[in-house]
């Protein structure tokens, strides 16, 4: 049985005859057919790769070289990387929606060279998870954020958050609106790279939990109209009066951690002034929720990174952490054209 197939060719792609029966075996990797192999790579895993080309190209790609391939085109995305830090001095957009929080992926370290190697050499991994921090922005009224991402500590996830904002049309006149959980090392940032423009606001769901925690406590018979209470009272920014309706019920003993939820959500609340003014954000119709970062982790990060079985090297997480952001923002198009302008 012959078919017509699409091969690679430096002009382009050309259609030939060709038989099943044949083994096709590539010599070299165009940038088209590096475009393939890192489009598969990115997406899913590696081990997948070699029967996605023989299915779609006809072609036997060893599952070495196309993650060797993939990985060296997510090296290459992070050398472009030029983050810009500093909010250039323009009026900018009227407010930009700013998001950070952090997503726990499995590392796997081995024994350096040189260093004395274990008999078992099982034992010279060391598996662990480490956190990678995503952050996004986007202009208020837009639906299409634009993303940074790292795996490395706070202060680098605040300067891509800084580049996201940035190239989200912010000046010196723009009204930053952050929203995050609880994390100390989010609210910190944000400050750092924004100062005064910035409003942040903890996120609404995350404080329902204390609340609902609580609830079991303060109102064991009527939970949920409690709870409906004290989140209208939030949401009007009555923080005093729920305070005040936790203040009775706080256990005086010294309890373990998750036994005394009155006491910690009255802290959640007590220690965190000015970041639950719930009604500027409501009247603004700006978002009181971080669930757009937790759903950017599921689809930008964890859809590869915490696939079933897969353990990555801090500098391989990396590169398709990389690639996955540049999908994500619509530059993957950008990315190949260049590539095939520098190749040709």
């Amino acid at each position: 049985m012959v078919e017509e197939i699409f091969t690679w060719g430096r002009n382009g792609a050309e259609v030939r005859p060709f038989s099943r029966s044949a083994e096709v075996r590539c010599r070299g990797y165009s940038g088209p057919m590096q475009r393939a192999l890192t489009d598969f790579g990115a997406d899913g895993a590696f081990a997948h790769i070699p029967q996605k080309m023989k299915e779609h190209y006809g072609i036997e790609v060893p599952v070495s070289t196309a993650q060797q391939i993939t990985e060296q085109h997510g090296q290459a995305v992070l050398e472009s990387q030029r983050l810009q830090t500093e909010i250039p001095p323009r009026a900018g957009v009227a407010c930009v929606i700013a998001q950070m929080d952090g997503s726990m992926i499995p590392i796997v370290e081995t024994s350096e060279p040189g260093h004395p190697q274990p008999a078992d050499r099982r034992k010279s991994r060391q598996l662990s998870w480490q956190e990678a921090r995503l952050c996004l922005a986007r202009p208020a009224g837009s639906v299409t954020p634009g993303f940074g991402a790292t795996l490395g500590g706070p202060e680098e996830a605040g300067t891509h958050l800084a580049d996201c904002v940035i190239r989200a049309g912010a000046g010196l006149q723009t009204q930053i609106h952050g929203v995050g959980d609880g994390a100390s090392w989010i609210v910190t940032q944000m400050e750092l790279q924004f100062g005064t423009q910035l409003h942040y606001l903890i996120d609404f769901s995350h404080l329902c939990d204390y609340l609902a925690a609580a609830a079991a406590v303060c109102a064991p018979q009527h939970k949920i109209a409690w709870l409906e209470q004290q989140k209208t009272r939030m949401k009007n920014n009555d923080s005093d009066a729920v305070l005040d309706e936790l203040a009775p019920f706080l256990e005086r003993r010294k309890a373990k951690q998750g036994e005394a939820p009155v006491q910690a959500c009255y802290r959640y609340i007590n220690n965190r002034p000015g970041q639950f003014d719930y009604a500027r954000a409501l009247a603004a119709d700006l978002p009181i929720g971080s669930g757009e970062i937790e759903s950017g982790h599921r689809y930008v990060i964890q859809e590869r990174l915490k696939i079933a079985g897969a353990w990555w090297t801090k500098q391989n997480a990396a590169r398709i952490l990389a690639l996955r952001v540049l999908r994500a923002n619509g530059d993957w198009e950008a990315y190949w054209q260049n590539s095939y302008t520098k190749a040709a």
